[in-house]
């Protein structure tokens, strides 16, 4: 007898669509046998199925069995195809009769007693179901709510392979999974963390708003233990609430990696990545036979912070030029290419010499011109390029540690970067995400334009300075934003003065 379902396999972030076939034919040499470009952990999975329907109560058939799974050319590699499997061999069998096989898919892995685990990438097959106008998709409990997201589409959970049979064979009940926008912004959407715990450092903290109000990328250059690491940190409370389209693209990164806590339905807080400077270029940007998302991708709509960045590996470095660039990652295989989305913040920190102490009053540097030198070598020019603006974080004095008066709070940065990124829409209507930091050259000559008295500073700093045209743009780009937060329409000398003094690498800050 032959039985057809419906699953959801992965790719990247994405699901495809699967077709399980289940043929069992009565009286041939007793064998199961799995085709259809299955990975390991697919090619495992006919052990563990059979053990769970002993273990449930069902018998297993002792004919031969041909498992396919179509598209055969597609490669399969989750363990979450286990419950389709199993469905398929009980009504291939006899033990199942239902109309909804037809109806709904069914994803999740069996442990031995039955009981279905988690899967990744629910929330990504829950989207693709909907788009093959499926009318809902089974799912492990612990996945639900993540599933629910999505809208015009039943998401029935269930927690073992007897309450999937149940629910098929129309025996048990089982009420869709709802979500609740409201209830997950009050429970997931709230920070921890604020910018009034940074104390001193107000230049910083406008640097900072300055990046984020255009979503420009920052380096920050001090001694260790200055802050740094905590502006950093709280880079994402000044940027907007994900947006609910946002929210979902994130998720789906977070969830097809397996990031996703236990019943947290979306992640409604802008993502910080923090990854250490041993990290390789695979970890980086992502790899695998079949390629995953790294550490730039799960930033997407967020944050990456790169801390002690001249102790990365140059070649990993590297590779970030072009997603900073482009906003997204393509990966190539044998298999075919996938790109990931890569919209993020970069946000840098490093020393401003080996030791750490150039600069500081309260410490001797020993470093030599040699041992500083080499130590800017390990970051490209090109690197350094992308980088919109450089700023200077000093040690903080003892007389503003001990202030007991509240700093700048990350609600009043935020309000100023809301207001500035609200003239950026305004600015660009056929395009609500476009910000300044990402104008292409001719946005540039139209939206930056300059008086004579602007244009000959610019000129002066160029030649001073020798910048690269890429330099040139961006601090257009930089005073564009400044004005804006000013609520200026053209761009002024002061607004051009400051987004000059943001590139202190190009200050000949190392000479």
């Amino acid at each position: 007898m032959l039985a057809k379902l419906s699953t959801y396999t992965l790719l990247g972030i994405e699901a495809a669509a699967i077709e399980v076939e289940v043929d069992i034919s009565p009286g041939a040499m007793p064998k199961t046998i799995l085709v259809g470009l299955a990975e390991a952990a697919v090619r495992e999975s006919t052990h563990r199925i059979e053990r769970a329907l002993i273990n449930s109560g069902y018998a297993r058939s002792v004919d031969r069995v041909v498992i396919n799974l179509s598209p055969a050319d597609l490669p399969k590699e989750a363990a979450s195809l286990d419950l389709s499997i199993a469905l398929g061999l009980l009504v291939a069998s006899g033990q199942l009769v239902s109309e909804k096989l037809a109806q709904y898919g069914a994803v999740g892995e069996l442990a031995l007693d039955g009981n279905i685990r988690t899967a990744r990438g629910t929330l990504s097959m829950a989207l693709a179901a909907k788009k093959l106008g499926s009318r809902g998709i089974v799912v492990p409990i612990a996945n639900a709510r993540e599933a629910a997201v999505v809208e015009g589409i039943e998401i029935i959970p269930v927690g073992s392979l007897a309450e999937a049979v149940g629910f098929f064979s129309g025996a048990l009940d089982i009420p869709p999974a709802v979500f609740s926008w409201q209830d997950a912004v009050s429970l997931y959407g709230r920070y921890p963390i604020d910018y009034t715990d940074v104390k001193g450092q107000e230049s910083a903290k406008r640097a900072a708003v300055v990046a984020a109000a255009g979503s420009h990328h920052i380096l920050m250059i001090g001694p260790p233990g200055t802050g740094k690491t905590l502006l950093a940190q709280r880079m994402a409370t000044i940027l907007p609430d994900l947006s609910p389209e946002e929210s979902v693209q994130t998720t789906q990164i977070y969830s097809a990696v397996g990031r996703l806590d236990p019943g947290q339905p979306l992640l409604l807080q802008r993502p910080f990545r923090s990854p250490h400077h041993t990290i390789s270029e695979a970890g980086l940007v992502g790899g695998g036979s079949i390629p995953a998302p790294g550490e730039i991708s799960l930033a997407h709509h967020g944050v990456l912070f790169l801390d002690e960045l001249p102790e990365f590996n140059r070649r990993t470095l590297e590779v970030l030029r072009q997603p900073l660039e482009d906003g997204t990652v393509t990966i190539s295989r044998a298999m075919g290419s996938l790109t990931f989305p890569a919209n993020l913040m970069l946000v840098a920190a490093m020393n401003p010499c080996p030791c750490g102490y150039r600069g500081d009053p309260r410490r001797n540097c020993q470093c030599t011109p040699i041992l500083i030198e080499r130590y800017m070598s390990k970051i490209s020019g090109p690197l350094l390029d992308r980088l919109d603006i450089h700023i200077e974080v000093p040690a903080v004095p003892f007389r503003e540690l001990s202030d007991k008066t509240p700093g700048t709070t990350s609600a009043q940065m935020r309000d100023q970067v809301l207001s500035a990124r609200d003239r950026q829409r305004q600015r660009f209507p056929a395009s609500p995400l476009k910000l300044n930091g990402r104008m292409s050259p001719s946005e540039i000559r139209k939206h930056c334009k300059l008086d004579a008295e602007a244009e000959n500073l610019l000129k002066q700093a160029m030649e001073s300075m020798g910048l690269s045209a890429r330099a040139h743009d961006k601090i257009l780009r930089i005073a564009r934003t400044i004005a804006d937060l000013e609520a200026h329409d053209a761009i002024t000398v002061t607004h051009l003065s400051e987004a000059i003094n943001y590139r202190a690498l190009d200050r000949s800050y190392w000479q």
